[in-house]
């Protein structure tokens, strides 16, 4: 089962192994750079200059349970956070101040969460440490043990470093895992009424079924031949809806040279799949009726709307998973706010002032 969604601002802002994105996303994908790391690890940088008058007392931002958060850790998580915002040209002194908060507010639940992770005794073994790293070199174009050396150290990383921050990944998960997936359940009943409140989600594109006849144009040339090709064209648009065989006149009469063998057959499509303005000029018609000239660049064409299948509703049994992993995804992200919550009511946090820079 996927993880709760809001777990993932506990985890570090850059994971490595799709195993741990598997957590965070309903469709995990594959790496696209060559190596990311579990978790980025920053230099420690140069705390930001104090406004006017600040003081910076004792360098804590936080104490949870008797355990310190330091600001240096707060500037630290934030920095990515004002870098991608400066690209975008959101920051501003209240910008900065907000994202610190909210940092706070995501290392407080951290340190809740490693703390109720050695209360319970969570231990990761040292085989699925190595699995996990074996899963990570198989989704980095199985890379062998000295290559995944090599790409951390040019990250700034041990081997040893990126192993103990997937334990650590690990183990919150597991800790997620006891405290908030196993207490979750959804029934039957639940999907199926989810299903019948919601068959217009489950509807299939609407898809059609036609042919044209293509009259080629050359709209540089003279005046009488766009003249000829005009008036062929509305000949041809009378027989059409005079009830003559399309599929035989697309033969005999189209420029399209595939229409002497399918009649001038375009097949199945859905909306947004055709040429715009030939699509345009079906919407409108009904099965079997024949639609008006319609001019592009090439030239121009008469069209007949075939077939029309107005969306059937996928059946109950084709989305059942589905609708249960998304129900599940949604009492999960509940259960886990709730979790937090409590955590959060049975602990002692104290958030110092620091002179407005939190």
């Amino acid at each position: 089962m996927i993880m709760p969604s809001i777990y993932c601002r506990l985890l570090p802002s850059l994971l490595l192994s799709t195993l741990l994105l598997a957590g965070c996303a309903s469709t995990p994908e594959p790496v696209a750079e060559p190596l990311k790391p579990a978790v980025t690890v920053l230099p420690q940088p140069a705390l930001p200059p104090l406004p006017s008058g600040a003081v910076r007392v004792n360098g804590i931002a936080a104490i949870v349970n008797d355990e310190v958060i330091t600001f240096r850790e707060v500037v630290r998580e934030t920095q990515p956070l004002i870098a991608e915002s400066q690209k975008k040209g959101l920051v501003d002194d209240k910008a900065r101040s907000d994202l610190r908060k909210m940092v706070l507010e995501r290392l407080i639940e951290k340190k809740l969460t490693d703390q109720k992770v050695k209360e319970l005794g969570i231990k990761i073994g040292d085989d699925e440490i190595r699995q996990a790293i074996d899963d990570v070199k198989r989704q980095n174009n199985n890379m062998n043990q000295q290559q995944l050396a090599d790409a951390l150290k040019k990250q700034g990383y041990t081997l040893e470093q990126y192993e103990a921050q997937i334990r650590e990944q690990l183990e919150r998960l597991r800790l997620v895992s006891m405290e908030v997936r196993s207490k979750v359940y959804v029934s039957p009943k639940e999907v199926e009424e989810y299903y019948a409140a919601n068959l217009a989600k489950y509807a299939e594109d609407e898809q059609f079924k036609a042919r044209h006849i293509f009259i080629k144009v050359d709209e540089t040339g003279p005046a009488e031949e766009l003249q000829q090709a005009m008036t062929r064209a509305l000949n041809i648009l009378y027989e059409a809806r005079s009830g003559k065989d399309f599929a035989e006149l697309a033969r005999q009469h189209s420029d399209d040279p595939a229409a002497k063998k399918d009649g001038g057959d375009l097949g199945s499509f859905k909306r947004g799949e055709m040429l715009a303005d030939l699509e345009q000029a079906l919407l409108p018609l009904k099965p079997g009726e024949v639609g008006e000239l319609v001019k592009t660049p090439s030239g121009l064409h008469i069209v007949k709307l075939e077939e029309r299948d107005s969306g059937k509703v996928k059946p109950f049994e084709k989305v059942k998973t589905e609708i249960e992993d998304q129900l599940y995804r949604t009492r999960q992200d509940e259960r886990f706010s709730q979790w937090l919550k409590e955590l959060r009511a049975k602990a002692s946090i104290e958030i110092k002032d620091s002179n407005g820079l939190i």
